[in-house]
């Protein structure tokens, strides 16, 4: 039975009832204090009375910052998760109750930020880490009574596949005082070289091995044979090892890095680049500036190297053997053959 009495400031209800921890709740007037006793009491009789006061006790700051310590460093993508939970953790939002925050409350958010002029993208990417913090929060942090707020709105459709590519037309461009025809990736290299000397080696062998940026950075020598014309990726995004087959290409651009000196080959030890992924970041950035390329990220060197597999005439499996994709689909998505070149096989 609910033991309902005058409190300082308001009505307090306490039950106790066997099977169920003792419940405490306050009200401001005995008509609310009244219809949660019988609500509750209802509940617990039929066995299906779920307590909802760690998930009204819990803002979402603090579930924030519980998620970054449990549940982020566990992810491939935690440097940038940090970020995403930390603007979240400036938001008005934050010093909510996780059971006050509704579906309207988030697709007030949604409306606002698409608004701003925040992409349809980054909007999804903010509300898939707060749909997954409910979900922790329900299956994991005792929170039963939880809905997800995420599951009742729309959430804006995922951006198309990007299909920038390397353009093979020439241009003339003056380097040190001669006038040079070359296509984009030529002078896209020539601007890499003039950076940094692990810029241009690291561009050519995305481009001969569809690695992601973090599968290159992270490459270690002793997991490279250059006699066997192997990497072997040991940390992948997909979290499964994989073994890369080196083109000439690729190995040669290896060999550049740390070249044989009268035939003797140095000691290879430690990354293959001596960099990290701001780094990288920048430096590319600064190339395509220079070389006067507009549109160009690293990541579509990725597209540009998938792509050259099927023009070099690899079937799917082989070429997702080389790329680590686990389905066509996702082949498919960074796939974007040249219309032109299929007109040349048809003939």
């Amino acid at each position: 039975m609910a033991t309902i009495r005058k409190h300082a400031n308001g009505w307090e209800v306490q039950i106790r009832k066997k099977g169920y921890k003792p419940v405490c709740k306050r009200f401001d007037t005995k008509a609310k204090a009244d219809k949660f006793a019988s609500i509750a009491e209802g509940e617990m009789d039929k066995g299906v009375y779920v307590d909802r006061t760690e998930a009204e006790n819990t803002t979402l700051k603090e579930a924030l910052e519980r998620y970054e310590r449990e549940v982020t460093p566990g992810k491939k993508g935690a440097r940038q998760e940090k970020l995403r939970l930390a603007a979240w953790g400036r938001d008005g939002l934050a010093s909510r109750s996780l059971a006050s925050i509704r579906g309207a409350d988030m697709a007030e958010w949604r409306d606002k930020r698409l608004a701003s002029g925040t992409s349809p993208t980054t909007v999804r990417n903010d509300l898939a880490v707060i749909s997954h913090l409910f979900s922790i929060a329900m299956r994991e942090w005792g929170m039963e009574s939880l809905s997800n707020p995420i599951d009742k709105i729309r959430v804006p459709a995922a951006a198309r596949a990007r299909d920038r590519r390397l353009s093979p037309d020439l241009e003339e461009v003056v380097v040190d005082g001669k006038t040079l025809t070359l296509t984009e990736e030529q002078r896209l290299l020539n601007a890499c070289s003039a950076r940094k000397p692990w810029l241009a080696p690291l561009v050519r062998l995305a481009l001969a091995t569809a690695m992601r940026q973090g599968e290159l950075i992270g490459l270690e020598w002793k997991n490279v044979d250059l006699e066997r014309k192997v990497a072997k990726l040991l940390d992948t995004k997909n979290g499964e090892a994989r073994d890369v087959p080196l083109s000439t290409e690729a190995v040669k651009a290896l060999e550049n890095l740390s070249p044989a000196i009268d035939g003797i080959v140095p000691l290879r030890a430690g990354p293959v680049f001596a960099t990290d992924t701001d780094q990288v970041v920048y430096e590319f950035r600064q190339a395509c500036k220079k070389a006067g390329i507009v549109g160009l990220r690293f990541h579509d060197l990725r597209h540009e190297a998938t792509s050259r597999l099927f023009e070099k005439g690899l079937n799917p499996m082989e070429a997702a053997s080389v790329t680590g994709h686990k389905t066509l689909q996702m082949l498919k998505r960074y796939t974007h053959l040249r219309a032109e070149d299929l007109a040349k096989k048809l003939g």
